[in-house]
């Protein structure tokens, strides 16, 4: 392992001009973002005007929400979630059925 390295924080503005100071840093992303993300000028555009060039992905299925849990580390911190791998592992065939349920919901909102 190489330890820390400090890291160089090179932006630029919309000039091409160099940025240092950590408050302009982070003025010019979310300037960057807002200019991305926002878009104004879109007049009169349909849902059926929309194409996208990403193929149809299929629902996930309940196989595939047990062999994720099946990979679940065990003996490591819970994420954000605060649910430990090793509950999820323990409850048996009920759990993948639940959070497929649940991924399902999301997945057609």
């Amino acid at each position: 392992m190489k330890g820390y390295q400090a890291r160089n924080n090179i932006v630029h503005d919309e000039k091409c001009d160099l940025v240092v100071e950590s408050h302009s840093i982070l003025a010019r992303w979310r300037n960057y973002f807002s200019h991305l993300l926002n878009v104004h000028e879109v007049n009169g555009v349909k849902e059926t005007e929309i194409h996208t060039t990403e193929p149809l992905v299929p629902e996930p299925s309940v196989f595939e929400v047990e062999m994720a849990i099946e990979k679940l580390k065990s003996c490591i911190s819970p994420g954000i979630d605060q649910i430990p791998a090793e509950l999820m592992k323990t409850g048996g065939k009920t759990i993948p059925y639940k959070i497929h349920e649940l991924i399902i919901s999301i997945w057609k909102k």
